[in-house]
Order: C-alpha cells, then sequence, then structure tokens
C-alpha cells in the first residue's frame, strides 16, 4: 500500500513539473518556421556555447541558462529554445519571474527540428 501511494505522488509530481507555467505560451518547432523571420520577436537559445556552436538556429541568440535574462526586451514575444524543452522551460519560468509577460517555449527543442 505504502509502495502504491509512493508510486502515485511521483507520478504527480512529474506530471505537474511538465505542466506549462501559466502565462507562458508553447509552440512546436512546425510553428517555428513560420515565425522565424518575425522581427518583433527575440529568439533565444539557453543551451551551452558547445551545443550552440555545434548546432544552432541563426535567428537565435545564445544566452545560457542561469544568465541575467533581465537585459532582454520586455516589449517583444521572448522565444525560447534547448535541446529537447525542459531547460528552456526553466528558462521561461525565471523570465516570468522578471516580469516578462510574453514569452513561449519551443516544445521539442533542437531534438524536433528539421529546419
Amino acid at each position: 500500500m505504502e509502495t502504491a501511494i509512493i508510486i502515485v505522488i511521483v507520478v504527480a509530481f512529474f506530471a505537474w513539473r511538465m505542466m506549462p507555467t501559466k502565462g507562458i505560451n508553447t509552440i512546436t518547432t512546425a510553428e517555428l518556421t513560420k515565425v522565424i523571420h518575425d522581427k518583433d520577436k527575440v529568439f533565444v537559445d539557453v543551451r551551452t556555447p558547445g551545443e550552440y556552436k555545434g548546432r544552432n538556429i541563426r535567428q537565435f541568440k545564445n544566452i545560457p541558462l542561469g544568465s541575467d535574462f533581465s537585459k532582454l526586451p520586455k516589449d517583444k514575444e521572448i522565444v525560447v529554445i534547448c535541446q529537447s524543452g525542459m531547460r528552456s522551460a526553466q528558462a521561461c519560468k525565471q523570465m516570468k519571474k522578471l516580469g516578462y509577460n510574453n514569452i513561449t517555449n519551443v516544445r521539442g527543442g533542437m531534438s524536433a527540428w528539421r529546419g
């Protein structure tokens, strides 16, 4: 019985962690291809410099997770990508705490990018 309760708690925790944060949009990489040339958006890649150097999308600026995101403009939509979507989700949450209101996470990240 205790094992079942622990399993339920662990599953609930991971489900909660995977839920999108309120006020943060999510797009697929297919949707990203439609907005990649939008000059009113700021594209941020939060992977390490090594990952970024190995493969990147030209429009994305490399600002690794843990950097100071407060220098980004608050009047434009910030589109965030990483390798899988996990670090970019963390970065989006950090930006939300800094007062950014127009944030979009790219679901699946570079692993799903076919551009």
